[in-house]
């Protein structure tokens, strides 16, 4: 089972935790970075179903970086792009995962890290690089237990990612449990009285579903589930599991465009006229175009999907994003703006620990920094970091799917 393995790989990778904090944590106290040049890793997948989300937030990292000419003051910061995935794995990998983490542990002049993109690759990194203080920020891993106990988190979280105690992590995208609470208002609005979960018995969509079965349970919407559609199975066991429920509604939680665009097809044929409801991640073409494999016109208004959502009115940062991005690479994607924001954190924190970069600068004043973000105006909109490493963002975007595409339908808060 997919998600045996990955427990077993993440506690393997746990385990020798303490010999990576030798090479990245014996600096002084403070972790004084010597010289002028500071070093950030961004980690993110560039095989599998995450891939498209990785290129967009490297090019938004990207661009950030381009904008601040690669310097904090008198400081250069020096970018080192890694692939945390695998052709074998299909995607993020937890060994590599953990390579990429040790390298960054193991360069004194690492100065953060951005990164995952996948919840289940973070729950690999954040405790080698807690360890050695490096701050770490990623643009999209929104596992409730990654930060929080809260509804949807597995037994010991989040206190096993943290074996320093102190918070290393901050995430941008708004945690799973906020996504679910987004998702019972769609769902409600949209008449469901009953929902079936089904999940792709992978790390992400597993979560997803627990979460959102804990947060709609709670909030009056009974959840038959969720039910694990495994790689390999066959759809059509989990289409007429939704079938005999009889309810006229369905989450897909998963990252696997292409096999959950076949298990609604095989939900259409089997319980015609039930609503389908993706979590954000299944926006990709294998899913939503038909000339990829996706769903067909015919079943494509029954779909509803979250996502990440990036944006306001003119002249917010986001519109200055958003014309920046796609004077360099095009229409952004959702998930680049949070790339972008991603690294302008870091060198804004960069920024406030040493005095605008004129003066000596360490991982743990940046990580003060970091975590002392208040009121922090962005293309994502106004916030703060909060002590267990969330932001005050609570939006999700509703999508529709229209001509092969995702079209905007509204924006949401719990």
């Amino acid at each position: 089972m997919v998600w045996a393995r990955w427990m077993a790989g993440v506690a393997a990778v746990l385990a020798s935790a303490a010999l990576v904090a030798g090479c990245g944590a014996s600096a002084s106290a403070e972790n004084h970075v010597a010289g002028r040049v500071l070093t950030v890793y961004a980690s993110v997948p560039y095989v599998g179903a995450s891939a498209p989300d990785a290129r967009a937030v490297v090019g938004g990292l990207q661009l950030a970086l381009d904008e601040s000419h690669h310097r904090v003051g008198r400081y250069r910061i020096a970018l080192h792009i890694l692939d945390d995935a695998t052709a074998q794995s299909g995607g993020w990998d937890p060994g590599q995962t953990s390579a990429n983490a040790r390298r960054a542990a193991a360069n004194p002049s690492t100065i953060g890290y951005i990164g995952e993109i996948d919840s289940g690759a973070s729950a690999v990194s954040i405790p080698l690089l807690n360890r050695a203080g490096i701050p770490q920020i990623s643009p999209t891993s929104t596992a409730v237990g990654l930060t929080s106990a809260g509804a949807g988190a597995l037994p010991g979280e989040p206190e096993k990612y943290y074996p320093k105690q102190g918070r290393t992590f901050v995430r941008l995208a708004p945690d799973d449990a906020v996504q679910a609470a987004v998702q019972v208002r769609a769902q409600l609005g949209a008449g469901c009285r009953r929902t079936v979960a089904l999940e792709d018995d992978d790390v992400d969509g597993r979560d997803a579903a627990l979460t959102f079965a804990a947060v709609a349970r709670g909030s009056g919407l009974p959840v038959t589930g969720p039910e694990p559609f495994a790689p390999g199975a066959d759809v059509r066991a989990a289409a007429t599991f939704v079938a005999r429920s009889g309810a006229a509604c369905v989450l897909i939680a998963g990252l696997d465009d292409r096999r959950a665009a076949d298990l609604a097809r095989s939900i259409a044929a089997a319980a015609p006229g039930t609503m389908l409801f993706g979590w954000a991640g299944l926006g990709a073409p294998g899913f939503i175009d038909p000339a990829a494999g996706g769903v067909p016109a015919w079943l494509a208004p029954q779909a509803v999907l979250t996502g990440l959502v990036a944006g306001a009115a003119p002249p917010s940062p986001a519109r200055r994003f958003q014309s920046a991005y796609a004077r360099r690479y095009g229409a952004p994607p959702p998930a680049a703006a949070y790339g972008y924001e991603a690294m302008s954190l870091l060198l804004d924190a960069i920024g406030r620990a040493s005095g605008g970069g004129r003066g000596e600068v360490g991982r743990s004043a940046v990580l003060a920094a970091l975590f002392h973000t208040r009121g922090r105006r962005s293309g994502l909109g106004t916030y703060s970091v909060a002590a267990d490493g969330d932001t005050t963002l609570d939006r999700y975007g509703i999508y529709r799917v229209r001509n092969g595409r995702l079209a905007l339908w509204k924006v949401m808060s719990p």
